[in-house]
């Protein structure tokens, strides 16, 4: 039996960086509601008083807002007063947006991957989302801290915020969590040991109650007092929580970010596939444990590698897996978009608290297990 320790972290909607992630994807479903097949590429870069937002946009769309979508989902988080430090109503927004680079379109037009690199899945049994406990349990914590912020029950928080969980496993099964550590900007002149005593309560038990032990270390604001957050304290950019937003560290990344990208874009299409597909072998019971690689080259239509590693826990071959999968999943970036259709607005909620595990998503359905049950081994 071998024990081991394994810790993922989340960040709140408010953080720097997933605020620039939310105004990407904003922007992105702003464009696909007028235009479906529009390219876009859109980056953005937040410090203090101003936003700024450039990439490429290629859209038959007649006129795309960039302004107010910034400024709407800044308030949306909780970024409208001074107080919190910066108001997305009177905040100055920068933009620097060109068309997609005629040589990129040409490939993209042809059905082949708008870009080169390669990109992973992942799932595994031990949670009914098919993740892994850590990164789950971190979202949870993140996603409690925006509700007993925006529902006033702690009504002293700031949008800023961050999570991090250390689950033990015992021969990779998760029995106990090790440690919690949040973090959350706050008004000043919070009692220390009150702002404790209500995250612990609040945040901390709802959520992770039933695997804490007197032995867990909890850590609520180690350093004192977070009353300096937020784009004061701390620059955000588009696609710098890519670990957050996947698997918490638990499977590979291929290093590509996801949010302001369309589908064209194999970097996020290839990655929600390539979970899809994770997710329903596990589901089917081919595997315990799954990931996924998949690579292309920059205007090819068929991937130039897959590869499925079960780490041992397969009824069949890696290598029959693979077959499987080349059989039973479309790979080429045009049947990836049209099964999981990913032509469709609705990117904004991704930007925040995981792209994976989380109902409502295409590529989070099981539809696919049943078929993949018909290659179990059967019994002699």
């Amino acid at each position: 039996m071998e024990k081991i320790f394994f810790t993922s972290e989340s960040v709140t909607e408010g953080h720097p960086d997933k605020v620039c992630d939310q105004i990407s994807d904003a922007v992105l479903d702003a464009v696909l509601e007028l235009d479906p097949f529009a390219h876009v590429a859109i980056e953005c870069f937040i410090k203090t008083g101003f936003v700024l937002i450039g990439g490429e946009l290629s859209t038959h769309a007649e006129y795309v807002d960039v302004q107010s979508i910034a400024r709407r989902t800044l308030v949306d988080i909780g970024y409208d007063n001074g107080a919190v430090g910066f108001n997305g109503a009177n905040c100055g927004v920068l933009t620097s947006i060109s068309e997609q680079a005629q040589d990129i379109k040409v490939g993209v037009d042809h059905d082949g991957a708008g870009d080169q690199g390669m990109m992973f899945g992942y799932a595994c049994d031990e949670t009914p989302e098919l993740m892994p406990l850590p990164i789950m349990l971190a979202h949870r914590l993140a996603r409690k801290l925006a509700d007993v912020r925006k529902s006033g029950t702690l009504d002293y928080l700031y949008p800023d915020g961050k999570c991090q969980v250390t689950v033990e496993y015992d021969d990779h099964v998760p029995v106990r969590i090790e440690a919690v550590v949040v973090s959350n900007h706050h008004k000043k002149n919070i009692d220390r040991e009150r702002l404790h005593e209500d995250i612990k309560k609040h945040v901390i038990l709802p959520v992770c109650g039933s695997m804490i032990d007197t032995d867990t270390g909890i850590h609520i604001n180690p350093t004192g007092a977070f009353t300096e957050g937020g784009p004061v304290a701390d620059a955000g950019l588009t696609g710098r929580k890519i670990i957050v937003d996947t698997y918490g560290g638990f499977g590979r990344h291929g290093g590509g970010a996801f949010s302001g990208k369309d589908a064209t874009k194999v970097d996020r299409s290839g990655a929600y596939m390539m979970r899809y597909i994770a997710k329903n072998l596990v589901a089917s019971g081919l595997c315990k444990r799954c990931e996924i690689q998949v690579a292309y080259a920059i205007g090819e239509a068929e991937p130039v590698s897959l590869l499925v590693d079960t780490f041992g826990t397969g009824v069949l071959s890696d290598e029959k897996l693979s077959a499987i999968v080349r059989k039973e999943f479309p790979l080429t970036p045009k049947g990836i978009i049209e099964h999981l259709r990913l032509r469709e607005p609705g990117y904004l909620k991704t930007a925040a608290y995981g792209h994976f595990g989380r109902e409502g998503f295409s590529w989070e359905a099981t539809d696919k297990a049943a078929v993949l049950k018909a290659y179990l081994p059967r019994p002699l």
